[in-house]
């Protein structure tokens, strides 16, 4: 029973010595992507370069469908007002595309796209909680490609009005 005590030992404290990674900083180029993505049942290309030339996008990375709900129904109620400030909205995880697509249906009113990372994605974000899953943060790149806002706090309530209410503020 000992050896497996220390083992169990050896793995917590590697896990603790690798946190989460930090999200990029405010000035940073964004990753380019071009990514499948799901708004409802409707199937598409999510392409950061094609919705950087309508205005700033907001990308709100989430550790997986179906967890923290709220969030995605924060943006989604608010996608009126981030369409009048001149900002795309999309949702990352890497969830399946078919999971994706039955919470954008179920639980964002089918209002905002939500596409399927990969590994390197979320490396390139800075985002990789290194289980598989990705870190709750939500960006603004402007349309010069450049990250202009984070919020990576891993609650999500705030996430939506913080970023909508920078997007208002970039349109003034």
């Amino acid at each position: 029973m000992k050896p497996v005590l220390a083992a169990a030992a050896a793995i917590l404290s590697l896990v603790a010595a690798n946190p989460a990674a930090a999200a990029l900083a405010v000035g940073d180029s964004a990753p380019d992507f071009s990514i499948d993505g799901a708004q409802g049942s409707t199937r598409m290309t999510v392409a950061l370069a094609e919705l950087r030339q309508k205005g700033p996008v907001v990308i709100f990375f989430f550790p997986s469908a179906f967890t923290d709900a709220p969030e995605c129904r924060d943006f989604a109620a608010n996608i009126d007002a981030f369409r009048a400030a001149g900002a795309s909205v999309v949702g990352i995880s890497r969830d399946s595309l078919d999971t994706l697509a039955r919470f954008s249906a179920e639980e964002c009113a089918a209002k905002v796209p939500l596409a399927r990372a990969d590994e390197s994605l979320v490396n390139g974000f800075d985002v990789n909680d290194g289980a598989m899953f990705n870190t709750r943060t939500t960006y603004v790149v402007a349309p010069s490609g450049k990250i202009a806002f984070v919020n990576d706090d891993m609650d999500y309530a705030g996430h939506a009005k913080s970023a909508l209410a920078f997007v208002q503020g970039m349109a003034r």
